[in-house]
């Protein structure tokens, strides 16, 4: 387990910062990811399915921080304002920060389909896995994405 997770933090704490944009809620959502797989390891029959597992794991997460965001949002009003955060300025820079901006933009589904197909590299199939829909599904996201993100971005030129 603890092999696990020195192998793929890293990379599940920035797929949940790319999809809540929040480095201390993607901490979180990841670490409420390792604490599930924990408690079903003994369970877990095939473990090379770790990491599908915990992408899922970390996707569902992420739509439960903008469900709760939604349902505060509408009682208290909308009062996060985006913090760039030296590191993340440094990480993400003014171009790649653009595109990032122009992803969280997305619906949720575009920008969850997206982050996993762009950032990730995953293939349609794992894609349709972790987001839980059919691979055509995946490939009509995908690609609306694509059209909107182009638009955003050529319009800010």
């Amino acid at each position: 387990m603890a092999e696990v997770f020195s192998a793929h933090r890293l990379g599940l704490v920035r797929l949940a910062f790319l999809l809540v944009g929040s480095q201390e809620t993607a901490e979180d959502v990841v670490q409420d990811a390792f604490a599930a797989l924990h408690r079903r390891w003994s369970r877990l029959v095939d473990h090379d399915r770790v990491l599908p597992y915990l992408r899922t794991a970390v996707v569902n997460g992420c739509r439960m921080v903008h469900r709760r965001r939604a349902i505060v949002g509408r009682f208290v009003g909308d009062r996060e304002t985006p913090f760039w955060s030296a590191e993340a300025a440094i990480l993400l820079g003014e171009t790649r920060r653009e595109v990032f901006l122009a992803v969280r933009a997305l619906p949720r589904r575009q920008r969850e389909a997206v982050v996993l197909r762009y950032y990730l590299d995953l293939s349609e199939a794992e894609i349709s896995e972790a987001m839980g829909i059919s691979r055509g599904t995946v490939k009509s996201t995908v690609s609306r994405a694509l059209k909107a993100l182009t638009a955003k971005l050529e319009g800010n030129r």
